[in-house]
């Protein structure tokens, strides 16, 4: 495993793109949301950082943490957890800010997001003949939000596809939900 604060060499390939020919070999990060294990590729990690300040932003769904100051950029923060319909994040000794960029909505420019999750693991390579598909009952979080399932020491762990988790019209449009949900509420209880 990575010591926090120290960055990981990212391919430099988008997440999402399937370049990989069925003998090629993928690096993955396995982490912890609550008990449960996950995977996402390395390539769309910048860097795990140990738990940071952040700053809470009004009007903000639940899985919206806040921002934080990664030298000098303003990063919105997500827990990762939450924002897949799991308990939120209880931040502890192990909590880590995993830095991702995920295709934003210029599709130019990537967004930049931390990601809190419970615990960071390690690193593994799995060959792309391991990766299995995603069974469409069974799992814990909505099958759009995986992308395969991958073998680690016989073990079955999802793939996490963070380009639908993260994807930035989605996440805009829960926020704005959310955004007028308090204030129709305030509005109606002043009637």
């Amino acid at each position: 495993m990575q010591t926090p604060n120290a960055p990981i060499a990212a391919r430099g390939v988008p997440q999402g793109e399937d370049i990989a020919s069925a003998g090629d070999i993928v690096q993955f990060l396995r982490l912890s949301l609550g008990s449960e294990k996950y995977a996402v590729q390395i390539n769309a990690v910048r860097e795990i950082l140990q738990m940071v300040p952040t700053t809470p932003l009004p009007l903000m769904p639940p899985f919206v943490r806040g921002v934080m100051n990664l030298r000098g950029a303003v990063v919105p923060v997500v827990d990762l957890g939450a924002r897949l319909d799991l308990p939120a994040t209880d931040v502890g000794r192990r909590t880590c800010v995993v830095i991702v960029d995920v295709p934003g909505i210029d599709e130019r420019r990537p967004q930049t997001l931390g990601l809190l999750v419970d615990a960071v693991y390690e690193v593994f390579d799995a060959p792309v003949a391991d990766q299995e598909a995603v069974p469409r009952l069974g799992t814990r979080i909505d099958p759009g939000f995986i992308r395969s399932m991958v073998r680690i020491r016989g073990e079955s762990t999802a793939e996490l596809n963070l380009s639908a988790i993260l994807d930035q019209q989605l996440l805009a449009r829960l926020i704005a939900c959310h955004a007028t949900d308090p204030l129709s509420e305030a509005l109606t209880a002043l009637a």
